[in-house]
């Protein structure tokens, strides 16, 4: 009997499946033929409109949830590592107010599959999507490590953003004759959790918005070199939280030197036993970007767009370019206008530059044929006088090597035959200004006079000996036939 039925199911499926394909390989009218392609164009537009939108979710009212973005025909929820309140501002824009971030899944576990993770922003930027992450669906992050945000019409991070600026030094409202700083709980004396001493107690310090900087500041004030890592954890213990909101620019001697939010009894929305923590190290790498070469060969291209399409893939051009190609019909044939230039990296400092990913996590992109160790690598602004961002561009790392190396220092790192990268002291990485992507689509941005921005591991995560030598601030003018930039300083990578 069962032999039976297997027979009988087997012929329906073939007669089922013969049917199919006399309905579709039939002849068509011209009619149905365009139905069936308009249809069809139909969902692909939908699957673009909807591509990087946000949705929050299990929250109370639409204002508050887990975050979850739209990426390749589904939505996925985002992880809370690295998530901060400058990427809840990011997604709270959408509502035209401000964020808080939350994080362990406040708001229920995650539905959906992780599609970003350590996400890092700047706050400014256009959309979640143009923040920095690993890559799309590289996350080891369990459902209830969701992040999510509180958007609010009040203060919150933009305005406590501008509170870091302007607060008071921490030596204007400590005793610092009295008060001193030590690591506790570490495996040696290079790390641990951040305390203070202060009128006869000692407390840890709130990790919102703890970073790089604030970390190097830490190793500097106590004569152990550089930061290592910068940590948001609890596995070096926890004391009562003293001090909140520190704000570093990186290159101080003493923390007493950076600015603060509040001092004694405050109030951490951080989550409950995180503290911030430092690991330091006397040998790290130190990227100094080269100023000259940037003014030396920048220079404007107009490029037809199908020259362009698989720098287009990575976000290359400016949204002016992806409305054309959805509006025109023959975009391929339109111009671009490109700032282009060369930059070049050299690692001055006592160790090797690596990417932070490991390399089974590199993305390989197909239409490059390369792989990405970095999902940004360098950022490229350009601003009017009132500062306001006209024109961006970044550069993923998909090549860090050893392209050249000072006298007698021999090439480690090659990215022929997916090779390790990164850059050895003494040795300079150097994008090439005829490189995909090595430029800015100036397209939309009217002649004048402009400042050109220039960062290489803008957003600082991979650790450096100091960031003061990431950035190259430049001025630009731009004309109908020409560009030319110059008087290029060295500083801190804008963020």
């Amino acid at each position: 009997m069962v032999q039976v039925k297997r027979i009988v199911n087997s012929i329906v499926l073939v007669f089922l499946l013969i049917r199919t394909v006399v309905v579709f390989s039939r002849d068509l009218s011209e009619k149905d033929r365009n139905s069936r392609a308009k249809y069809i164009q139909k969902l692909i537009n939908k699957q673009k409109k909807y591509e990087g939108r946000i949705k929050l979710s299990g929250g109370p009212n639409r204002y508050e949830g887990n975050v979850y973005i739209y990426h390749a025909g589904r939505w996925g929820a985002v992880c809370d590592d690295s998530w901060d309140n400058q990427a809840a501002t990011v997604v709270c824009k959408k509502y035209n107010k401000t964020g808080i971030a939350t994080v362990g899944s406040k708001y229920g576990n995650a539905t959906e599959k992780f599609w970003l993770d350590d996400v890092i922003c700047q706050g400014d930027e256009s959309s979640l999507s143009r923040c920095a992450f690993k890559r799309w669906g590289a996350s080891d992050c369990k459902k209830d490590e969701a992040a999510g945000v509180k958007c609010l019409n009040g203060t919150n991070s933009s305005n406590l953003m501008r509170r870091k600026t302007r607060g008071k030094k921490l030596h204007e409202v400590l005793d610092i004759r009295n008060a001193s700083m030590r690591l506790v709980g570490g495996r040696d004396f290079r790390e641990g959790r951040v305390e203070i001493y202060h009128n006869g107690i000692w407390g840890s310090i709130c990790p919102e918005s703890w970073s790089f900087y604030e970390a190097t500041t830490v190793c500097q004030h106590l004569d152990l070199g550089y930061a290592e890592e910068a940590l948001i954890t609890f596995k070096y213990g926890f004391s009562n939280i003293i001090l909140s909101g520190v704000h570093c620019e990186g290159n101080e001697k003493s923390l007493f030197q950076c600015r603060h939010w509040e001092f004694g009894n405050v109030m951490c929305k951080s989550e409950k036993g995180h503290v911030a923590a430092v690991v330091c190290t006397q040998k790290l790498a130190d990227l100094i970007l080269d100023t000259t070469t940037i003014e030396r060969t920048a220079h404007l291209q107009d490029a037809m767009m199908y020259m362009l399409q698989c720098a287009m893939e990575e976000n290359c051009l400016s949204r002016s370019a992806y409305e054309l190609k959805k509006n025109t019909r023959d975009w391929q044939y339109e111009t671009r206008r490109l700032l282009r230039f060369t930059a070049s990296s050299f690692n001055g400092g006592n160790a090797e530059f690596r990417p932070y990913l490991p390399k089974h996590l590199w993305q390989w992109h197909m239409c490059h044929m390369h792989y990405h160790s970095m999902e940004v690598f360098a950022i490229f602004d350009v601003l009017d006088e009132n500062g306001v961002k006209v024109a961006e561009g970044h550069k993923a790392s998909f090549c860090l090597e050893d392209n050249t190396c000072l006298p007698g220092v021999d090439k480690k790192y090659s990215c022929k035959n997916y090779g390790d990268q990164g850059i050895s002291v003494n040795c300079s990485d150097v994008y090439m200004y005829n490189i995909d992507c090595q430029w800015v689509d100036v397209t939309d941005v009217q002649p004048g006079d402009y400042t050109f921005k220039v960062a290489v591991n803008p957003h600082a995560r991979v650790a450096e000996q100091s960031y003061h030598n990431n950035a190259a601030t430049c001025r630009l003018r731009l004309t109908d036939s020409y560009a030319t930039v110059y008087d290029c300083q060295l500083g801190r990578p804008f963020i």
